[in-house]
């Protein structure tokens, strides 16, 4: 890179790329496209992966490899639940999991099949000062057949198909590790495997039978990343930790075993109390519905509505809590009276006939504000829209 490159990625970097791209004069001594990737990616990361970005001396992939990376603080979280004296790494990517996660090994291999890649971590480990990373361009299955033992074995499947479409099924990942995952416990003590948040939990277990816990991490609300365990010697109940992370780095947890959800009794409620309560995005996408109201002594709303209420405060609750100030009927009447009562709300649908969109072009209401419209079926099966204001104290 040369001196007027740094220099007019120095100027530009909060600049729009695509206007630059459009006035960019070929004589100015600039390699346009490496600035334009090196500005795009550290507009990425900014917030990110705030260590990348503060890192001067790093380079950026495309943008799909950055898309794909995960954050800084999902990360970190994996750093916290593996440790050992070896680590691979057999999806390597933008190297974000790989630079984070070998802060708790004493020697890491980087794996990954584009080259590339492989020539941008070489630069940037050293860059961030991980010497103890080794850098090998390989396809998955071929350096699995080179190692003879980790203690822990990282793969993040591609999820997305030849087209470029999304895809959900744990054997349309890229590599399948439905099939590969006898041939990665052959080669590690424990393989952690990273999953599309959208991906069936209970079809991933049924397909990875040696699968001992699963951590499920929401960032702000969003489901962002669903991973699992394995275990050569896997004993008893699968655990499952639920994490979700606030605005200032806070984080609720919401731990249990996975018999235990199967077992719970729930109990539902005959009337909307003081309080209600909705569990937050990976306690939703970890299923455990029962559970979380048994622990809190919450009554359901009904079987498939995921919204819990009580005469009692409990500001710990993992998720969002709220105060019922009024509770409607799905009548015309009630609706009518409601949009002229309420120019703007913020509106949930749960278990209800009618997605947002559809109800708040009926009610005629604006997005936003600090009224909470939670539009739901109750346990006599009749429709109703809560009407509630947030309780301060939580996390999103």
């Amino acid at each position: 890179m040369n001196t007027e490159t740094k220099r007019f990625i120095a100027y530009h970097e909060k600049d729009d790329i695509f206007t630059l791209k459009l006035n960019y004069k070929s004589d100015s001594g600039v390699d346009i496209d490496l600035a334009i990737r090196q500005i795009n990616g550290k507009q990425k990361v900014k917030s990110k992966i705030p260590t990348f970005y503060n890192s001067e001396d790093l380079y950026y992939p495309v943008q799909l490899s950055l898309e794909q990376s995960s954050s800084e603080l999902t990360a970190v979280y994996k750093s916290t639940i593996c440790n050992g004296q070896s680590l691979v790494d057999l999806t390597g990517g933008f190297g974000v999991d790989c630079n984070f996660m070998s802060t708790q090994f004493k020697k890491v291999s980087y794996v990954e099949r584009q080259e590339e890649l492989c020539d941008l971590a070489r630069h940037n480990f050293k860059a961030l000062g991980k010497s103890h990373i080794t850098i090998f361009h390989s396809e998955t299955e071929a350096f699995l057949e080179k190692i003879e033992h980790a203690d822990w074995i990282y793969i993040d499947p591609a999820r997305r198909s030849a087209g470029g479409n999304k895809v959900v099924m744990l054997s349309d990942c890229e590599p399948d590790v439905s099939r590969l995952y006898p041939h990665l416990l052959d080669k590690a003590t424990r393989v952690m495997i990273k999953l599309s948040p959208m991906m069936d939990i209970t079809a991933a277990v049924r397909d990875l039978p040696n699968t001992s816990e699963i951590h499920i991490l929401s960032v702000e609300n969003e489901c962002k990343e669903v991973l699992l365990i394995l275990d050569q010697q896997v004993q008893g109940n699968i655990k499952v930790s639920t994490i979700n992370f606030g605005k200032n780095k806070e984080q609720q947890e919401f731990k249990y075993n996975l018999d235990d959800e199967t077992n719970a009794e729930v109990s539902f409620a005959s009337k909307v109390d003081k309080y209600l309560y909705e569990p937050n995005a990976a306690i939703m996408k970890s299923g455990a519905f029962k559970l979380i109201g048994n622990r809190f002594g919450l009554r359901k709303l009904h079987i498939n509505t995921h919204l819990y209420t009580s005469n009692e405060l409990f500001p710990e609750f993992p998720g969002r809590v709220f105060e019922v100030t009024q509770q409607w009927g799905n009548s015309k009447k009630e609706l009518h009276d409601l949009g002229n009562k309420t120019p703007k709300a913020n509106i949930t649908t749960r278990n209800y006939p009618m997605p947002v969109d559809e109800l708040r072009k009926k009610l005629k209401i604006k997005d936003g504000g600090d009224v909470y419209l939670f539009a739901c079926t109750l346990n006599d099966d009749q429709k109703s829209i809560i009407e509630c204001a947030k309780v301060n104290n939580i996390l999103f």
